[in-house]
């Protein structure tokens, strides 16, 4: 039998909170509602930088609303709620109130459809803006906010959500996003680009690449549809480029022995010529500056962010200090893809970077488990986060190691996480008490011993390590550690 929500009376109701309450980022993100999906049709203009678009969010209140906010910094021609016509104010520069007409009840089904038209390359918040306008389009790539310049959104990874995304361009320019390709089209003089992601994806990890590419189809890794794109213009970084992420496919079968299955249903990667000064694990297809191609071919990259695809993109941050539970897994899979090719161990390249940093050095009084907002990426989050997990591993061995990160991943799939749920499961598979070894690593300031008495040996092999794959990996931590785009 259908049961039908009753109306909630008009003045009924409470406003959502402008903000999830991040201790980084307090007004990222919205309270009061959840989102399952976003529709986000757009049409581009890469001569003027123009785009237009409108947007449907799908979500589920999570409480009588009378008002909630969307986290958006483009020019808004209208906003509908449930067909309804809502009013609208802006409280800064990228938090939008939206008054529906009828106050949404806690549980229901609800539309929100945003229309919109901007130049988004002149939107600047804090005196910078993550769209990147190149010479032939534009690349919407960015970490910890992105989606404020191109679609309207929750915009915090702890509200995720599936994903169709639809972009019309001139003929002739190409549209990469996320997922798989579901359909192109033309009309006049206008091509139109479909791409799906079905698997909740945050917000943060949707993205575009509009322009001029040359784009290649193929099957991938788990006989899946693999997609990879490298634009005109790369000129002498082009092969390296593709020497390095056409072996996407081999890198995941070696992840997908140690973590467990690939989570998503597509894979593959975007090379932009211009407008991007660092790489970002974009859900299914990662993009990657050309920088990281400068010293040849690279696939430490590749495997970083391949890496992201478990942790950081399927089991997602709940907050932004949770950052090392991306990066410190991320830099670990480099040392095990080293350890793989034969250039060096993983306990070599632990003594080099544990070397490479005096005790008295900046590096050791960043803690990669609450870096603050001001280091978000900073060095140690990478290879302090990654000796964490090296330094974990000699502690409990190698079978309790193995079994807490599938463990990890299993539990957490299209999820959000914490350190502190980290911690928790390592001491039940190990049956170790590791609040103490945590707390040093990963919460205080300073460099932690090793050696016997401490659990983590420390071997004097750091020459042993393979020159070329620390050479990589200094060279892809320096692109890494920049910032990800505004905030």
């Amino acid at each position: 039998m259908a049961v039908l929500a009753t109306p909630a009376l008009a003045g009924s109701g409470s406003p959502g909170e402008p903000g999830v309450g991040d201790p980084y980022f307090p007004e990222a993100g919205n309270g009061g509602y959840d989102v399952s999906h976003y529709d986000v049709k757009l049409r581009y203009q890469p001569k003027n930088d123009l785009l237009r678009g409108t947007t449907t969010i799908v979500a589920e209140p999570t409480k009588d609303l009378s008002a909630f906010n969307l986290d958006f910094a483009l020019e808004v021609d209208s906003v509908r709620v449930n067909g309804l016509p809502a009013k609208v104010s802006r409280s800064g520069d990228t938090e939008l109130t939206v008054e529906p007409k009828r106050t949404l009840r806690e549980g229901s089904l609800a539309t929100f459809v945003v229309s919109y038209a901007d130049r988004p390359s002149e939107v600047r918040v804090d005196g910078s803006t993550p769209w990147k306008r190149t010479s032939t389009g534009a690349v919407a790539v960015g970490q910890p906010q992105i989606a404020e310049w191109w679609f309207p959104s929750n915009d915090h990874p702890s509200d995720k959500a599936t994903f169709d995304i639809s972009v019309a361009v001139p003929n002739g320019t190409e549209v990469l996003s996320n997922g798989e390709m579901t359909g192109r089209s033309r009309t006049g003089g206008w091509t139109r680009w479909n791409w799906r992601m079905p698997t909740p994806s945050a917000t943060y990890l949707a993205f575009l690449a509009i322009g001029q590419y040359g784009i290649s189809g193929k099957t991938g890794a788990f006989d899946q549809p693999m997609i990879t794109a490298y634009a005109d213009g790369l000129g002498e970084l082009a092969d390296p480029a593709r020497a390095s992420v056409e072996r996407t496919p081999e890198v995941l079968d070696f992840l997908s022995g140690l973590f467990g299955e690939y989570p998503f249903r597509s894979q593959g990667g975007v090379v932009p010529a211009e407008g991007l000064g660092f790489a970002l694990e974009t859900q299914t297809r990662p993009v990657y500056s050309p920088g990281f191609f400068r010293i040849g071919s690279n696939t430490s990259v590749v495997t970083h962010e391949l890496a992201h695809q478990w942790f950081g993109d399927s089991v997602a941050v709940r907050d932004w200090p949770q950052i090392w539970l991306n990066e410190g897994f991320a830099s670990y899979a480099e040392w095990l893809w080293a350890e793989h090719q034969g250039n060096g161990t993983a306990q070599q390249l632990f003594d080099h970077y544990y070397s490479l940093y005096p005790a008295d050095s900046e590096f050791w009084q960043v803690k990669p488990g609450d870096p603050g907002r001001e280091n978000l990426f900073h060095g140690a989050v990478y290879d302090r986060g990654a000796m964490t997990l090296h330094a974990l591993r000699n502690r409990i061995g190698d079978r309790d190691m193995l079994r807490t990160v599938r463990a990890w991943y299993e539990q957490n799939r299209d999820g959000n996480a914490t350190v502190e749920e980290f911690v928790a499961l390592t001491e039940r598979i190990s049956g170790q008490q590791l609040d103490g070894f945590f707390d040093e690593w990963l919460f205080s300031a300073g460099k932690p011993p090793v050696g016997e008495r401490t659990g983590v040996p420390r071997t004097a092999t750091a020459a042993a390590a393979e020159p070329e794959a620390v050479r990589q990996l200094d060279h892809t931590h320096e692109l890494l550690a920049r910032q990800h785009g505004h905030g």
